[in-house]
């Protein structure tokens, strides 16, 4: 029998941890509206406050950019061979968690790369398939993330794991980005029940974490990196009482990424443009019409609009369209009352989607900041390019 004074203890501490717990179920019952932080420099407690005074009530977080204590990827030391996560490294993520709690900020942390799933920025520009090709190189991110969930277990800060960034299982196989569902299903009842099987794949993950957190909501990313039509070929939801589903949206890419801006004229929005194999009309109901393919997923599958997440949206800030594609996609999102969260918050090594600049170019001392590994300060305001968002954030959090 354990003496009272342990007893005490562990009722105390289980009394703790189910406190934590029903908060975080509380927290996604209801719409939640924010950002992601994507910087190269672990961010501090005024980069939170900062985004909480927006209005903002998560942030979507990825420490995969910091410079690793340990080797050449951060938590893991290196990726080719992960032996256990570097512990220099995860009291650096705490530190991070700690000033995102002090903020009232709530996190969803998510890695970019997972053991033998190098990210293609960390990986010379290589798309990293070695996850994808067996069943026993599925066994190194498993234990990843079963280690990573026992050193953050119970961190208020904390309110979902979004196991991988954007995964893309199909990446070199014969099925082409935004292909019709009933291509989609073809394709996955080729690969079903192997490697590159994505649910599969994340029904590992999924027990690996919840060998030591069985509670802690888990955040999952459709293939095709996340492409918001790419869940069309999964056959049913998982079985866990705790999971998110994240789609994010850039679509057209065509338009609202950085290649467009090198365009002699660049595409333009609503306007027609390449999507897929061939070109479309993308305006508001297109908009509409795409976000609607994940949403009917869901009510097909029996997945409440509370589980239903769009992890990542964005445009690029200096195209002249951008305000306008940001207030379309807003409208569908808050109209169906999903979670959302804007990319990305005082990114610091990257200006492209940092909509408090505005769409005017930035002076040379920015980029010497970042050539000197500094966080630069630039002038920010709450520009037009902003505004979508903004009014957003301020208005849920009256």
């Amino acid at each position: 029998m354990r003496p009272p004074l342990i007893r005490l203890c562990c009722l105390f501490l289980c009394l703790f941890a189910f406190g934590v717990q029903a908060a975080t179920d509380a927290f996604w019952s209801q719409p939640q509206r924010g950002g992601n932080s994507f910087n190269e420099q672990p961010p501090d407690r005024a980069y939170f406050d900062a985004l909480r005074a927006t209005g903002a009530t998560w942030v979507r977080l990825t420490p995969d950019k910091w410079r690793s204590a340990g080797g050449r990827d951060f938590l893991m030391g290196n990726a080719d061979h992960y032996q256990g996560l570097v512990p220099a490294d995860v009291a650096t993520l705490r530190r991070v968690l700690d000033d995102a709690d002090a903020a009232g900020m709530k996190v969803v942390l998510v890695p970019l790369s997972l053991p033998l799933l190098r990210w293609k920025q960390k990986n010379d520009g290589v798309v990293d398939q070695r996850l994808w090709q067996s069943f026993d190189n599925h066994v190194p991110a498993q234990a990843f993330w079963r280690d990573l969930a026992r050193a953050l277990h119970g961190h208020p800060a904390l309110v979902a794991y979004n196991l991988i960034n954007e995964p893309a299982p199909e990446y070199g196989t014969t099925l082409r980005e935004h292909a019709d569902p009933a291509a989609m299903r073809a394709w996955y009842a080729t690969v079903k029940d192997g490697p590159r099987d994505l649910p599969r794949f994340y029904t590992g993950l999924i027990a690996a974490v919840r060998e030591v957190d069985a509670d802690m909501p888990l955040m999952l990313d459709p293939g095709w990196y996340a492409a918001a039509d790419a869940l069309a070929y999964w056959p049913a939801a998982l079985k866990d009482p705790h999971l998110l589903y994240s789609v994010h949206m850039y679509e057209p890419y065509a338009a609202t990424s950085a290649p467009n801006q090198k365009r002699s004229p660049p595409y333009r929005y609503p306007a027609v443009v390449p999507f897929g194999s061939g070109k479309e009309q993308w305006n508001a109901a297109r908009v509409a019409s795409y976000l609607q393919q994940p949403l009917a997923w869901a009510d097909q599958h029996g997945v409440a609009r509370s589980q239903m997440v769009v992890g990542e949206f964005g445009c690029m800030r200096r195209w002249a369209d951008c305000p306008a594609y940001l207030e379309d996609v807003l409208r569908v999102l808050e109209a169906h009352k999903v979670h959302w969260a804007f990319y990305a918050f005082r990114e610091d090594a990257w200006d492209g989607m940092d909509y408090e600049l505005g769409d005017a170019a930035l002076p040379w001392t920015y980029w010497q900041d970042v050539d000197a590994g500094k966080v630069p300060t630039p002038k920010r305001t709450d520009s037009p390019q902003f505004a979508p968002i903004l009014k957003r954030l301020r208005a849920a959090d009256r």
